[in-house]
């Protein structure tokens, strides 16, 4: 006949908490501002334009300064330029570790989901299986009832 599933009442609440926790977090996906200026900074950050404007900016820098057009305004072997780049990545390293912090939240976060909509679709094929399993009972307990009237039928034919 089949092995019979049921899911217990603690598997039933389970599933329960999984259908309601899917609907109420598709509707909190709202960021905040700190989180999108991180994120801003460092897909900027982390772009060929960035790399490119940067650059380009260095090459004017450096060739200005050394050909002394503009007086140079950076002698020695450019401390002032050294101290820019580096006032730089003391504000893009916090910006940037926060995008990482909250793609990591979101990547964990995503591992949560998955592994509850696994979680989901294992009671719901349960769920499926012991409605199956009940129809198949009800169809057979039916034919043997039909099978046992004819046989009744049978013997109470005149012979």
């Amino acid at each position: 006949m089949g092995h019979k599933i049921h899911l217990s009442d603690q598997e039933r609440l389970q599933l329960l908490e999984l259908r309601n926790e899917r609907r109420a977090r598709r509707t909190r996906q709202s960021r905040e501002i700190g989180e999108r200026v991180a994120d801003a900074v460092a897909a900027g950050m982390g772009s060929w334009r960035f790399i490119i404007i940067q650059t380009t900016i260095l090459l004017i820098w450096i060739v200005l300064n050394i050909t002394g057009w503009v007086m140079a305004w950076d002698p020695y072997p450019f401390i002032l330029l050294n101290l820019a780049l580096s006032f730089q990545a003391a504000y893009a390293a916090p910006f940037i570790m926060m995008s990482q912090n909250r793609q990591s939240e979101i990547d964990r976060k995503r591992a949560i989901d998955d592994f509850d909509v696994n979680v989901k679709a294992e009671l719901e094929i349960e769920l499926l299986h012991e409605k199956m399993d009940l129809l198949r009972d009800q169809e057979i307990a039916r034919l043997s009832r039909i099978i046992e009237e004819l046989c009744a039928r049978l013997d109470t034919r005149p012979g």
